[in-house]
């Protein structure tokens, strides 16, 4: 079919199945203008938890449509691309928050958004890279266990140096191919834009940034800033947001590398293939999704 078509198609289907599409920021282009609301994981779960519809297409990775399915149980989640995975959740297992614990029992564990439900229900309390120092702040133990992304604790640990951070050695692929060289290539060839990067992203790069904030900060503070011009270190998918809400200004990407293969599966041909098909289903042991929803829940009662 023609994209038009493609299009017309699955607005039909969202029709008559009663759902909803949701897109993350870093979708193909496609994916979001076709999306009914386009955003971060944890804000878009939480949409889909108050939105009326029954059927959630969740145009992202396999961590997120989890996250959704935690938050709204009674309805059907769908996952377009089955394969969509997450390379840093999985790195780290429940069984490796086990022995974590065991290594350090008063230890609290707060796990990054970025993991699978089985992780999130071994966790006390679950965080974004929003809302990350505000979590951490809040809990009275001083040890803090901290999975799976190294690069983000250790920029909360620089916040918060009264906690003694104990990291996974796990990391974003996207974010920790970039490097210092990028930056400073970047600068020279644009020295008049600000730098922009995602704390997913080295120390030493977050170290010569202008501003380090989640993806929602970050097209937050391009949009709100009096300058014009900007370099971007994350995901490249982020840009179409950006052009969009400032026409009037110049993105640069920070990296070519800055690309995730596993975002950019989804294509309208797999929105329509859900919808038409029901698939891909995503269900939830429901004992780890009770476990799994406190931790989540905990981090709504701080944030």
């Amino acid at each position: 079919m023609y994209k038009d078509e493609l299009i017309t198609h699955i607005q039909a289907l969202k029709r008559q199945r009663n759902a909803v599409i949701v897109a993350h920021n870093y979708q193909i282009d496609d994916v979001q203008e076709i999306a009914d609301v386009v955003g971060d994981s944890f804000a878009l779960s939480k949409y889909c938890a108050a939105c009326p519809q029954e059927v959630i297409v969740f145009c992202g990775v396999h961590f997120m449509a989890e996250s959704a399915k935690i938050l709204s149980p009674q309805k059907t989640v769908l996952l377009p691309e089955i394969h969509a995975g997450c390379p840093m959740a999985d790195m780290v297992t429940a069984q490796d928050v086990k022995d974590m614990k065991k290594l350090h029992p008063d230890a609290a564990v707060v796990c990054y958004i970025n993991t699978s439900a089985d992780v999130k229900a071994e966790c006390d309390i679950c965080c974004t890279s929003s809302n990350a120092i505000a979590v951490i702040q809040s809990l009275k133990e001083k040890d803090i266990i901290f999975v799976p992304d190294k690069n983000l604790g250790n920029y909360i640990s620089k916040k918060i140096p009264e906690k003694r951070m104990i990291l996974w050695d796990g990391f974003c692929i996207t974010h920790h191919r970039v490097d210092a060289e990028d930056i400073k290539k970047a600068k020279t060839l644009h020295s008049d834009a600000l730098i922009l990067v995602h704390p997913e992203c080295r120390p030493e790069v977050v170290e010569l940034a202008d501003f380090v904030g989640s993806t929602k900060q970050i097209i937050d503070y391009a949009t709100a800033s009096k300058e014009s011009k900007f370099i971007i270190g994350t995901e490249m998918g982020v840009l179409v947001r950006l052009k969009k809400d400032n026409p009037e200004k110049t993105f640069y990407l920070l990296s070519q590398g800055l690309i995730c293969p596993n975002m950019k599966k989804t294509k309208l041909e797999s929105v329509y293939n859900a919808l038409k098909e029901m698939e891909y289903v995503i269900e939830l042991d429901k004992g780890i999704l009770l476990k799994a929803r406190i931790s989540l829940d905990r981090m709504l009662e701080v944030s």
